[in-house]
């Protein structure tokens, strides 16, 4: 395939080159360098050993580009490629007409395009696709491109919800791994049982976003926080039912952000067990945070390193006061960053400890909202 040769031309030459130039170091000893069988792509008659290191430095979108010259192709590059992806694959379907699946490193909330590996878009009626190239993909063939700016292919369906199957599969089978992350909205939250249903391998991180002023069900805010149980992440951005309420155990999460907080009581609070809680828009009251506080003190939320919930109401004299016998002010300016990367500038807040010696600021910041940032700062492993 002309088009796909060409891209990957000049890349495979500098790579040939890395490669040629670390071969004259060091030889394995344990593979023997016997040249595969001619292939129709070039790149292919490289000898084994030159081939194998060749694979490895290459990016995924690259591997993806080679996967489609051929069957063989997409054969040495499920055999060969040894080298573990820095990130993990997430799933992005947070638009109807447009998906994507992505290697990276954790960035929760922006993937930078030049990340991406395989979209799906939509088949619309003003693009002539006759020109594209026809690959084949889960048993049809499939019109892309590739984003000249970025690198990556898009592909392009009549159903983006078949096609964003059908590119995971592809990508999945081709470098043997499962999906980690998960960015689903309205559209596409069917992905989240999907892929729970498809692999051992249970999901790390989902976020539920929706930009429309559209409240999500009952039963979608129900499936998120019983059903999807992701291990370490999960984010809720969007707009709550009307006098919802989450009457069971809340799920043990790592990290949780809610961006429409209204709902969360104080009963879910009690049943939390997490690292960092981010409340936004929460409508918690004082005698609500002055009742977790005690909790925590007692030994509850025993994991917690960060909990913010922006109320817009707070009296932090008013939760503070009688609460703590002995409080320590602090005046200082101190900067704070939560296992999850969350930041947090703490003034004028006071110090608070429990029995078994773990020290807290408790403080307010802007728009009503209160911080509780347990010490020392520490970092999460998300391996």
């Amino acid at each position: 395939m002309t088009f796909l040769f060409s891209l990957l031309l000049f890349w495979i030459i500098s790579v040939l080159f890395q490669t040629i130039k670390s071969l004259l170091k060091k030889t394995s000893p344990d593979i023997p360098d016997v040249p595969v069988s001619p292939p129709h792509f070039p790149l292919l008659r490289v000898p084994y050993v030159p081939l194998r290191r060749i694979i490895d430095f290459m990016d995924p979108d690259s591997l993806v580009s080679l996967s489609f010259c051929s069957q063989k192709s997409n054969s040495v590059i499920k055999t060969h490629r040894k080298v573990s992806f820095d990130g993990r694959l997430l799933i992005g379907g947070s638009d109807k007409n447009a998906s994507f699946l992505s290697f990276t490193n954790y960035t929760f909330g922006i993937v930078l395009k030049r990340n991406q590996v395989l979209r799906a878009h939509k088949l619309v009626d003003n693009i002539n696709y006759e020109n594209m190239e026809l690959v084949k993909m889960g048993g049809q063939h499939v019109r892309v491109e590739v984003d000249h700016l970025h690198g990556y292919i898009i592909s392009y369906w009549d159903n983006t919800v078949n096609g964003l199957k059908v590119i995971t599969d592809y990508v999945t089978n081709l470098f043997n791994i499962d999906v980690s992350e998960i960015w689903a909205s309205k559209q596409s939250l069917h992905m989240i049982e999907w892929v729970n249903s498809r692999q051992k391998t249970p999901l790390r991180n989902v976020s539920y976003a929706d930009s429309s002023a559209i409240a999500a069900s009952e039963e979608e805010m129900i499936y998120i926080l019983k059903d999807c149980r992701p291990i370490s992440r999960l984010g809720i951005h969007l707009k709550s039912p009307k006098n919802f309420r989450f009457t069971e155990k809340f799920p043990k999460v790592d990290c949780l952000e809610i961006s429409d907080g209204k709902w969360v009581t104080l009963d879910n609070l009690l049943t939390m067990d997490g690292i960092d809680i981010i409340l936004k828009s929460s409508t918690l009251t004082n005698t609500d945070l002055i009742n977790f506080l005690r909790h925590w003190l007692s030994g509850g939320c025993p994991r917690l390193k960060l909990f913010s919930a922006a109320t817009g109401s707070l009296d932090i004299l008013h939760v503070l006061d009688g609460l703590l016998p002995n409080p320590v002010l602090v005046e200082d300016r101190r900067d704070y960053t939560s296992p999850f990367g969350y930041k947090r500038t703490l003034s004028f807040g006071i110090d608070v400890r429990r029995a078994d010696g773990v020290t807290a600021t408790v403080c307010k910041q802007g728009n009503g909202t209160l911080i509780i940032a347990v010490w020392p700062v520490t970092t999460y492993n998300s391996n």
